[in-house]
Formats: C-alpha cells, sequence, structure tokens
C-alpha cells in the first residue's frame, strides 16, 4: 500500500471508530508506528481535524466526513454484487435499502466505470434459490429475529427435527435468547441460547413454525462473540463411504457438511464423514444409488439395504 492510499484508509479508519491508538494502525498497515506518526501530521498539515490524547490514541473532530469517495471498476462490482446477494437472502427490510444503494452507487459512477462495470456484472450471476416456500418463510423470519437480537428480546418457536423415518421426528417447543444468525450453504441458522437446554444451541429458520417474539428480555453474555463463536464438534460416529471414480468430481462439488475427508484410491473415491447421528446422511448417501458402497459401520450399511429394499417393494 503506498502512502496516499494509507493516508485515506486511516482517515476512514478514524472516521468509522471514536478512538484509534497508533499501534493498533501500524499493525493493520503493516509499518512502524513512527511512519503512522508522520502520516498522522501530514494529515493534519492537509486540514483533517484529528485530535491526539497521549496514551489514549487518535480521534476526528466531531462532524468531520470525507467529501465523496471514487470507486474503481472493481471495486463497484464489488459493491454492487454485494447488494445483489443481500437482496436475493435478506428479508425485506434489507433488501429494499439494498435496492436503494444499488441505485446510489450507480448514480454516483463516472460513466467510463458504470459502463465498465455493467460489462463485468454481465458476466456473473447470482442464481436465485429455487426452494421459494422455505425462502419465503426464511425471510419473514429472518426479519422478526434480527428485531429481536437488536432489542433484546426472547423469542418462542416450534421446531422439528427431521429423520428420514417420519414416524421419529422430533418436535419440540422452544423459548430461546437469539445471539446471532449465520448463513450455512445457502440456508440461515439461528445461534441462541435455549432455555430448555440451558445451553447455546443452533436452530435451523426453515424448521420453524408459529416464531414469536415476547416481551421479555435478556443479556447478551460479555463473553460472547459471534464472529469468533467456534460450537463445540460432538460428532462422534464415523461413516466410511467408497464411490466410483465416474462420479468423483460430483461428489466433491456436492459440499456435504460432513465431510471429513476425502482421498483417492485404486478402486474409487474414499469419503469419510462424521456425524451425531447415521439418520443425518441417509437421504444423502441414498441418493447416489448404486454408485457408492458404504464400508462401516455395518448399521449403516443394514439400513441402506433396508431402504432400499422398500424402494424396490414401491416398484
Amino acid at each position: 500500500m503506498n502512502k496516499t492510499d494509507r493516508l485515506l484508509a486511516i482517515v476512514l479508519e478514524l472516521q468509522g471508530k471514536e478512538i484509534v491508538r497508533a499501534q493498533d494502525l501500524a499493525n493493520q498497515f503493516e509499518t512502524s508506528v513512527r511512519t503512522i506518526y508522520r502520516d498522522i501530521q501530514a494529515l493534519s498539515e492537509a486540514g483533517v481535524p484529528i485530535v491526539g490524547s497521549t496514551g489514549i490514541g487518535y480521534s476526528l473532530m466531531e462532524g468531520y466526513f470525507l467529501p465523496p469517495i471514487s470507486f474503481t471498476v472493481e471495486e463497484a462490482v464489488t459493491l454492487l454484487i454485494g447488494t445483489d446477494f443481500i437482496e436475493e437472502r435478506f428479508d425485506d427490510h434489507y433488501r429494499i435499502r439494498a435496492q436503494d444503494a444499488h441505485r446510489k452507487i450507480e448514480a454516483i459512477l463516472p460513466e467510463s466505470v458504470r459502463n465498465e462495470t455493467t460489462r463485468v456484472r454481465k458476466a456473473m450471476r447470482l442464481l436465485a434459490s429455487d426452494k421459494r416456500v422455505t425462502v419465503s418463510k426464511e425471510r419473514e423470519y429472518l426479519e422478526k429475529i434480527r428485531r429481536a437480537i437488536l432489542d433484546k428480546r426472547k423469542i418462542n418457536f416450534h421446531y422439528v427435527k427431521r429423520f428420514a423415518d417420519a414416524e421419529k421426528n422430533r418436535h419440540s417447543v422452544r423459548t430461546v435468547a437469539p445471539y446471532g444468525l449465520v448463513l450455512i450453504q445457502g440456508s440461515w441458522m439461528l445461534v441462541a441460547h435455549c432455555d430448555l437446554r440451558q445451553d447455546i444451541r443452533h436452530f435451523h429458520l426453515s424448521r420453524m413454525t408459529e416464531l414469536t417474539v415476547l416481551e421479555s428480555q435478556f443479556e447478551l453474555p460479555v463473553h460472547f462473540s459471534l464472529r469468533e463463536y467456534t460450537p463445540p464438534d460432538d460428532r462422534s460416529l464415523q461413516v466410511r463411504l467408497l464411490f466410483n471414480y465416474d462420479i468423483a468430481d460430483k461428489v466433491k462439488e456436492s459440499n456435504n457438511a460432513y465431510v471429513e475427508e476425502m482421498e483417492e484410491h485404486q478402486d474409487g473415491l474414499l469419503v469419510v464423514l462424521r456425524v451425531h447421528q447415521l439418520e443425518e446422511v441417509l437421504q444423502w448417501v441414498l441418493g447416489w444409488g448404486a454408485e457408492v458402497i458404504v464400508l462401516e459401520p455395518e448399521s449403516f450399511r443394514n439400513r441402506i439395504r433396508e431402504e432400499a429394499e422398500k424402494t424396490l417393494k414401491r416398484y
């Protein structure tokens, strides 16, 4: 990063935070504290009202804003694709804001940059989900949960944990303190503290019904950070599968979340899964038909055989 870019980046950091330490700026821009001191001096001489406090850090004088910023083609494409993504995957509130932001970004672009940006974006496409009912339902709940998180209010909903055998589906009513939302492989998941389990649990929005926001409030634990949160991995069951080479690429592209290892052998593609329950991957394995062999555990081999026999009887 050259000096001009670094000076602009420093102002943006100061504009986005109340106080910034010189050491933090030095770490971020991979330079020395002495260089940051010189940069701050240069900005002050250029008329940027920076206030410095020894031992505390730097801040911008209240009311100071940067003039409009110009974007490169790559930056404009990045921002516009970001608005496309939000419009596709977020709730109505943010979808409308994304549309407004899209129009504003395009409006401030010079004609040459706007034309090039349009040309680049025509070569890219975000495909909409084909699960229209589920997406619509997720969006409705997404907005309610998002507001509950901001207002620090608990929510209540009916939840179903589905299995291949519908008779084994587990239904429950949960009251939780919503901590955050995570988008995983195109589906939204809620990270929350469950009153029933007295611990943090994860809930798919697509499996919720009758969701309501309660009057009771909660406090987010001071030690909890959604960005740093890593769920405990208590998957104890290992499944070993051998796929025919002919579909190896398709298996790799399937992006199954339970895959722990893939290795090519002369007999085919060896895939190792680690799961909580075998039911979690039953339908995925059955979907590959005769192209896959279950090596272990034996109980899972028997279950696949039973399902295949049930299917045969239907025909």
